[in-house]
């Protein structure tokens, strides 16, 4: 089995118009969202190696020195599979993009440190 990182996206404009619904409707999603999210991480226990979380504010560290950042970054998840396809397909209809405002899971394999 090799380990992937998925990476949970979403951009400020699907945040702003997340932010614009009715607080009521805001709250149903939410909590429909949470309850179908814990509903995933049930369904694919056996592959999820890391649950994640969610991602804060970013700060960048370069030869410049530290500063703030906006990145489309908002959570995290490792999971383990046969193929970058099959771990794809854990991802789809996730309620990230399906009931909340996210916009996608990219899916990336965590390679071995090469020898040095």
């Amino acid at each position: 089995m090799k380990r992937y990182l998925a990476v949970f996206t979403g951009s400020p404009q699907a945040m702003a118009t997340w932010d614009k619904l009715p607080e009521s409707e805001r709250h149903e999603r939410q909590s429909a969202g949470m309850t179908a999210w814990k509903q995933w991480a049930s369904d694919n226990g056996s592959s999820i190696l890391e649950m994640g979380g969610p991602l804060s504010r970013t700060k960048l560290v370069s030869k410049s020195g530290i500063s703030d950042i906006r990145n489309n970054l908002a959570a995290f998840t490792v999971v383990q599979a046969e193929s970058q396809e099959a771990a794809a397909r854990l991802f789809l209809n996730h309620p990230h993009f399906t009931l909340f405002p996210g916009e996608g899971v990219e899916v990336m394999e965590v390679l071995p440190i090469p020898a040095g």
